[in-house]
This record gives structure tokens, C-alpha cells and sequence, in this order.
């Protein structure tokens, strides 16, 4: 068990979102991000698993073939796409919904913090992609959701948080009503 760690870890990462968040113009967003990952369900079993280089999440799995952990913080957080999911009225089979933008935007500014944590001085801004392209995560999302995605974190690679920030920004304004 490392509490203490684990406790330093998911501060430093929420301080981290929390600042993306607030240059994002997201800031009670960032404020409250992630504040699921101190009930006790999720904290002990992260403090368990902790590692401080990989997802707790994912010991948990290993020892036991699924994270209750995951699954409470999934479902209490809007700014993971798992929890955008809904029964088609088409299909009647659960499929993905599309991410209203301020979410993704969160969704952002988490998968850059989380790079920064766990890669520490290797981090570049190309991290979060490089990690989105690796992963199966975007067969799962939505695929407007995805291209989104994509898309901002490319822009990360190529020109910077300061230039990417700043058209997140001018967007939130732009889609205001579509939040």
C-alpha cells in the first residue's frame, strides 16, 4: 500500500488538468476534475496498485480481470469518453454518443497531464497523441468524438499548448451553445 504516493500522484495530476482547464477557459471543470479519485472505492484500490509510472487501474485488472475502480470513476466523469455511451433507439445495443466539446476539452487537458505525470522529464507534446494513436480507445469512441481528439492533440504536436489552448479557447466561445 502507498497512500501517501498515490495521494501525491493524483494531486499533482489534478493541479495539473486544473491549470490546463483554466487557460482552457473550463474552470470549475477543473476545479472538480477527477474529485471521484479520493472516494474511498477508487483511492484504496489505487493505493494498492500504485506504481507512480502506469494507471493503477491497470494492477487492478491484472489481479482480478476488471478495475471496480474504473468502473466508478468512469461513470461519475463526464470528460471520459466510456461514460458517453447510451442505448441506440436504433440498434438497441449500447453504442457510443457523441462528447459535447467542453468535455473533450477536459478530456484534453487530462491526457496531457496524465502524459506529463507518468512520463516526467521524457514528456513532449507529442506524448498524448503518440499514447491516443497507440491505444484502442478510438474504436470505442464516437467517431465525430475521436476525430476531435485527434485533431486538438495533433495541434499539441505541431504548434504547442500555448497556440492550442488558445484556439480551445475561441471554440468554447464559438460553440457556446452546443454545451
Amino acid at each position: 500500500m502507498h497512500p501517501f504516493k498515490h495521494f501525491r500522484t493524483i494531486t499533482a495530476h489534478r493541479h495539473k488538468v486544473m491549470v490546463h482547464c483554466f487557460k482552457c477557459g473550463i474552470p470549475f471543470q477543473g476545479l472538480t476534475h477527477d474529485l471521484s479519485k479520493y472516494h474511498p472505492c477508487e483511492f484504496f484500490v489505487g493505493s494498492k496498485h500504485y506504481t507512480g509510472t502506469r494507471s493503477p487501474n491497470e494492477g487492478e485488472r491484472a489481479e482480478k480481470g476488471y478495475s471496480s475502480a474504473w468502473m466508478h470513476h468512469k461513470g461519475r466523469n463526464k470528460h471520459h469518453f466510456e461514460y458517453w455511451t447510451d442505448v441506440s433507439p436504433v440498434s438497441k445495443l449500447y453504442e457510443p454518443v457523441k462528447m459535447p466539446y467542453r468535455y473533450l476539452v477536459e478530456m484534453v487537458c487530462d491526457r496531457i497531464a496524465a502524459s506529463k505525470i507518468y512520463k516526467g522529464k521524457d514528456y513532449t507534446d507529442a506524448a498524448a497523441l503518440e499514447y491516443f494513436l497507440r491505444g484502442s480507445g478510438r474504436k470505442q469512441m464516437h467517431p465525430e468524438t475521436a476525430r476531435e481528439l485527434e485533431e486538438l492533440l495533433t495541434m499539441l504536436r505541431d504548434k504547442g499548448e500555448k497556440e492550442t489552448f488558445a484556439h480551445i479557447k475561441e471554440q468554447l466561445k464559438l460553440r457556446k451553445k452546443d454545451n
